[in-house]
């Protein structure tokens, strides 16, 4: 019954950690550029996008400028989750819970 208590305060403990690190992810932000620099959007760690930029250059071509934003987006997601799997890997990572085989996670 002690191995139990332990392990749910453990338990309690890494969820308030993973509450912070998702808060503190809201606040974190990426980069990712497409066409050379062309366009590129920058997105939270919470995976909201916060600013898009375009360059007025590649306004002509409707085409061109919607590729680019996909391409961007989606770099820019992608690195956002990385950032995010990294954040919270250091928290489940590195609280083990006794009488489970190599901890919760």
């Amino acid at each position: 019954m002690a191995k139990m208590q332990q392990a749910m305060k453990q338990i309690q403990k890494m969820q308030a950690e993973m509450k912070r690190v998702q808060d503190e992810l809201t606040e974190k932000t990426v980069t990712a550029t497409a066409g050379g620099g062309a366009v590129a959007v920058e997105i939270s760690g919470a995976l909201e996008v916060k600013k898009v930029v375009i360059d007025p250059e590649v306004m002509d071509d409707k085409e061109m400028l919607e590729d680019l934003l996909v391409a961007a987006v989606n770099e820019a997601v992608k690195q956002a989750q990385e950032l995010s799997a990294n954040e919270l890997a250091k928290v489940t990572g590195n609280l083990k819970i006794p009488g489970l085989p190599g901890g919760l996670f």
